[in-house]
């Protein structure tokens, strides 16, 4: 699609203002793909940050606070080829529904945005966002919700029995939906999480078995140390994380290579790290974890070659493998 301009955006305001009801009939209109791309794979760009009160990326505590910002680097990395969709809350998704930037594309709508980051009940993750049901009547294809158990927190076991109504609705109105569970604890005021494989393993155990019915759950996790024996842990289909900026990601790359290649693995989504490299450069970023998805070559083999591109972006985007985006997402 086209860059975006101010008349672009003077037109989505006027709707928003006018003729709200738009918003509906765009949706409607959209023209919808098949869920998983011609490879049996999918690439989804996630920009469910802010509704959580995240804004963040590296230094800058407000990065993600400008909309019209953000909207044109979603729109640059939804024209890219290999990206097959987005995850966002209503606002986001809305917006670029009414910019013309969803059609072709598997729209994920994400449903629990009640646990704000820093609150007091953090792990009390109200269903604040879409609705299974209101997903399905939006015409989005894939519901998304983060699972976050800290055994300590008594705020842990509303959140899993609202997360297994929210399986059970998507299963009943045969709904994809995306579970990215962690083991969570408060560490010095904050909520850290275990990426240890074996908690990584146990998260998904105790999200797998959430709902009245897992035939339309996938998992969405992290990609961490003996993944192989993660992977051994389900039978689900599988989208790997990406992680928050924070140190070079030329060993990352090698791992998530690694980790697609793996039996069950169906592909990656990742947001900040994309949408605000530090070069700037969003389409390059974007097309490094595109190629990782949909190329066979690459998940091969991740090329260290300083004129490969993935190579390039590497020696200039900063990301730490260690923090998953769920850990503040």
């Amino acid at each position: 699609m086209p860059e975006l301009s101010p008349a672009d955006f003077q037109r989505l305001r006027d709707i928003r203002a006018g003729q709200p009801e738009l918003v509906r009939s765009v949706l409607d209109a959209r023209h919808r793909r098949s869920l998983l791309a011609d490879d049996g794979k999918l690439f989804i760009v996630a920009a469910d940050h802010p509704a959580r009160g995240a804004l963040a990326v590296r230094n800058d505590e407000s990065a993600m606070a400008d909309r019209y910002d953000l909207l044109e680097r979603l729109v640059t990395a939804l024209g890219r080829p290999g990206v097959d969709g987005v995850l966002g809350t209503p606002d986001i998704l809305e917006d670029l529904a009414l910019l013309g930037a969803l059609d072709g594309k598997v729209v994920v709508g994400s449903m629990n945005r009640g646990g704000l980051r820093g609150a007091t009940f953090e792990m009390d993750d109200r269903y604040t966002a879409y609705s299974a049901q209101a997903i399905k009547d939006s015409g989005l294809d894939f519901a998304k919700l983060l699972v976050r158990i800290a055994l300590e927190d008594a705020g842990t076991a509303p959140t899993l029995e609202a997360t297994a109504r929210a399986v059970s609705e998507a299963a009943a109105l045969q709904l994809p939906i995306m579970l990215e569970p962690f083991m969570s604890a408060w560490q010095d005021g904050r909520v850290v999480n275990d990426l240890t494989a074996d908690a990584v393993i146990t998260s998904m155990a105790i999200a797998a078995g959430l709902g009245e019915s897992s035939a339309y759950s996938w998992l969405k996790i992290p990609v961490v140390d003996d993944m192989e024996r993660v992977m051994a842990a389900t039978t689900l289909p599988t989208l790997l994380l990406g992680g928050d900026p924070a140190s070079r990601p030329l060993e990352t790359y090698a791992k998530w290579a690694d980790a697609l290649a793996l039996p069950g693995v169906r592909g990656l989504v990742v947001g900040r790290t994309l949408l605000y490299p530090p070069d700037g450069d969003v389409a390059a970023a974007v097309d490094v974890a595109a190629g990782l998805v949909h190329s066979q070559e690459a998940r091969g083999g991740f090329s260290t070659d300083a004129h490969d591109p993935a190579a390039r972006l590497a020696g200039a985007t900063t990301m730490d493998s260690s923090i998953s985006e769920g850990s503040n997402a």
